[in-house]
Order: structure tokens, then C-alpha cells, then sequence
């Protein structure tokens, strides 16, 4: 009961985050090319300038390997020094420009003019005060995904299908960023205004049909529904739908 209780808290506290993010991060805006070699991103949940990194990436509907970076984390952050030189995020690793790029405004618009062939859409561009916002965002929640925890390493990465916006996902990624546990972030952003809406009541009434030859699609075809968080875990072989679930997979799991 207190567990349930808690976690619901947490959703309201993350649906405070989206919103003061002006829900950044929910919708595709333009189609991006994928890459040929994964990109990398070194960052942490609670980072407003991570933060805005992973609203491109969800704009331009591209998947990205994180690499969590969390304070006092011990895992990654020595890995991303050694690539850029010094402990600054967020870090992107892009094998495909031979680029390694800091600072947030120059990522989001390097993401979208090499992968989406555009200039960064007004929403998108960096403001004086989308900064401060994302501060009290990151308060909303309680400051999660902000610092290290004990954890157990897995052997190979997880998988997770999200996209920035969602308050349930958010919660995920935020322990996972906690245990810095390494994924991949397949994002699976809202490609029309008929998918705005909870997956269990759309904006659009009626049956639900994604968009056909997009991401969406061929999760629905493979899963019968289009739900996030998704997690599949390679090393366990366990997948699960509900951001409780796999909150509590994730604590039991690899926490300690």
C-alpha cells in the first residue's frame, strides 16, 4: 500500500516535470535519418541541460546509447573525462562525424542539422529561461536521477522504450541513472496529434492504428499496443510494461 502510494506521489511530481518543460519531448517533428553507428550520450536524469538534449532526441525520434552519469558516479563519469577532458554534461559521442560535442545548444543543433538536414525549430532552441524552468523541474522531482547509488553491473546494456516527455518513463530513467545502469534509449515520441493522450485513453477516441512505416507501427505489430516505459532486459530476459514494475525489477535486481 505505502508502496503504491509512493509511487503515485512520484508520477504526480514527474507529470510537474514534463509541464514545467512545456511538455518538450512528447512529439516527432521531423523524421531524422538514423544513424549508421549508434550515437553515445554521456549525461544524467536530473541535468536541465541533459535534459534538453533528450527532448531533440525525441523530436527527431532518434535512439541514442546512454551512458548515466549521476554525482559521485564511478561507472561512466571516468569514461566521459577521458573522452572530453574534463566532467562536463552532456557529452555526445557521435562515431559518424567523428564529433565529440559538449554543451547542450550546440548537441541539439548538431542533432538536427545532420540528421534532420534543418535548422532547430523555435521550440527547440536554447531560451534564457528554459534553464531556470528545467532547475524547477528537476525540484519537481524530487531531485531524482541526480546522484550514484550501490549497484550490481549487468553484463550487457538494457533496452528501454521511452520518450522524454512521459512522466511514467521518466521515473525509470531515473533509476536506472541512479544505479547507472547502461541502455538504449529507443525513443518512441507521439508522431500525430490523435496519439496525445494517455495509451489507454488517446485524445483520439476509438481503436488505436499508428501511423503506418513508423516506429510506432512496428511496436504495435510486435506488441499488440503501443505503451511506455517498455524494458527488456538481455541479460535476464525479462520484459515488462508499468513504470512500477520495472522500478521494482530494476531495485531488486541490480540495487546494492
Amino acid at each position: 500500500m505505502f508502496k503504491a502510494l509512493k509511487h503515485n506521489v512520484h508520477v504526480l511530481e514527474s507529470v510537474a516535470t514534463s509541464s514545467l518543460a512545456a511538455w518538450r519531448g512528447c512529439l516527432v517533428v521531423a523524421v531524422a535519418t538514423p544513424p549508421a553507428k549508434p550515437l553515445v550520450l554521456y549525461e544524467f536524469e536530473a541535468c536541465p541541460y541533459c535534459r534538453r538534449v533528450r527532448e531533440a532526441l525525441t523530436a527527431l525520434h532518434l535512439d541514442v546509447e546512454i551512458r548515466p552519469c549521476p554525482k559521485g558516479g564511478r561507472v561512466f563519469r571516468p569514461e566521459a573525462e577521458a573522452l572530453g577532458g574534463k566532467a562536463q554534461f552532456p557529452l555526445l559521442v557521435d562515431p559518424n562525424t567523428d564529433q565529440t560535442l559538449y554543451e547542450s545548444a550546440a548537441i541539439v543543433e548538431h542533432l538536427f542539422r545532420h540528421y534532420a538536414g534543418q535548422p532547430v525549430p523555435a521550440s527547440y532552441r536554447a531560451r534564457a529561461w528554459q534553464i531556470p524552468m528545467g532547475v524547477l523541474a528537476t525540484g519537481a522531482s524530487g531531485m531524482r536521477g541526480m546522484t550514484a547509488r550501490p549497484s550490481r553491473r549487468p553484463e550487457q546494456p538494457l533496452h528501454l522504450w521511452s520518450f522524454e516527455g512521459s512522466p511514467f518513463s521518466r521515473l525509470v530513467r531515473e533509476t536506472l541513472c541512479e544505479l547507472e545502469l547502461p541502455y538504449t534509449l529507443h525513443n518512441l515520441g507521439k508522431e500525430h496529434w490523435s496519439e496525445i493522450g494517455p495509451a489507454r485513453q488517446r485524445l483520439k477516441p476509438g481503436p488505436y492504428r499508428p501511423r503506418p512505416g513508423g516506429k510506432r507501427e512496428a511496436f504495435f505489430l510486435k506488441h499488440g499496443r503501443v505503451q511506455v516505459p517498455y524494458l527488456e532486459d538481455p541479460n535476464t530476459g525479462t520484459a515488462l510494461f508499468e513504470s512500477a514494475a520495472i522500478v521494482a525489477y530494476l531495485e531488486s535486481r541490480y540495487a546494492g
